[in-house]
C-alpha cells in the first residue's frame, strides 16, 4: 500500500472503553490495553507503508519480542482514551516503537515495545525489505526506564499446563503475544487485579507457540513482584515480570 496523505511520525488515536474490554472494577483490562496499543502501532504503520500486507509481499511480518509499561492508573467504562506513537529507532531487523496513553490530556500509561521482523517462510528474524526513511525516527522516551531481559534462572513453582487452542492463534499463524498474558493473569489474585496494584508489567517473547503446543506456567512471588514463565519442551518461550505500587 501507498503511503497514505494523513500519514504523519507520530500517530494519535483515539478509543472510548466498551464494557466488554473492563474487570468488574469498571476498569479496563490489563489484556485489552494491550491489544488497543498493538491496535495503534499497526495503524501507524499502515499509514506508513510497513503494514502487515505490505511486509507479506517480502514473506515478513512485525512480531513484538519485549514490553514494557509503565501504569500510573487505568483509563475506565466509557473514558476517552487518546493512544499517541512514535518510533524511537528502527534499522535492520529491530524497532523500538514508544506509546503514550492520555485521559482527559494526561499522560496515564506509558509504554516501550521492541519489534522484530519475522520472516513468516524462514521464522527467522530478516532484515526489514520496505522503505522506512519517511519516518522520523524520535528519540523520545515514553518510560522511565527500557524494555530490559526477564531473569529466567527461579522459575519458581508449576500453577498449570496450557495446551495452544485455535482461539488463541494470530494472522502470523502462532500464537497471539496478548494471549500469553491473559493465560499469566488468569493465575494472579483478582484482589490484586480489581485494585489495579499494579505499576508496571514487563514482557519478553522468547519462542513462538503454535497450535497444539503443550506447556507448562511457573509462577515465582516476592514482596513487590511476580514472574511468570511460559515453557515448552522444557525452553523458555515467554517471561512476564509485575511490579507492585
Amino acid at each position: 500500500m501507498p503511503i497514505e496523505s494523513n500519514f504523519s511520525s507520530v500517530l494519535e488515536q483515539e478509543f472510548e472503553i466498551n464494557f466488554l474490554q473492563c474487570y468488574p472494577n469498571g476498569a479496563l483490562k490489563y489484556t485489552e490495553l494491550c491489544n488497543l496499543l498493538q491496535i495503534t502501532a499497526g495503524l501507524h504503520a499502515d499509514l506508513g507503508g510497513i503494514s502487515f500486507s505490505d511486509m507479506q509481499k517480502h514473506h515478513q511480518a512485525w512480531v513484538l519480542s519485549r514490553m514494557l509499561l509503565e501504569i500510573t492508573e487505568l483509563p475506565k467504562w466509557r473514558d476517552k482514551i487518546v493512544v499517541k506513537t512514535w518510533i524511537n529507532s528502527l534499522e535492520n531487523s529491530r524497532s523500538i516503537r514508544c506509546l503514550e496513553v492520555y485521559h482527559n490530556h494526561k499522560k496515564i500509561i506509558g509504554c516501550e515495545t521492541l519489534w522484530v521482523v519475522f520472516n513468516t517462510k524462514t521464522r527467522k528474524p530478516d532484515i526489514l525489505q520496505l522503505p522506512h526513511e519517511h519516518f522520523e525516527k524520535i528519540a523520545l522516551q515514553a518510560t522511565e526506564n527500557t524494555v530490559y531481559k526477564i531473569d529466567t534462572q527461579n522459575t519458581g513453582h508449576s500453577v498449570a499446563f496450557q495446551k495452544v487452542m485455535l482461539s488463541d492463534l494470530d494472522i502470523v499463524n502462532h500464537m497471539n503475544n496478548v494471549k500469553y498474558l491473559e493465560w499469566c493473569l488468569n493465575y494472579e489474585d483478582s484482589k490484586t487485579l480489581f485494585s489495579n496494584a499494579i505499576k508496571s508489567i514487563a514482557i519478553n517473547f522468547i519462542r513462538e507457540l503454535n497450535l497444539g503446543d503443550q506447556t507448562e506456567i511457573f509462577k515465582h512471588q516476592s514482596q513487590n513482584s511476580t514472574t511468570y514463565s511460559i515453557v515448552h519442551n522444557a525452553k523458555h518461550c515467554y517471561t512476564l515480570d509485575l511490579k507492585y505500587m
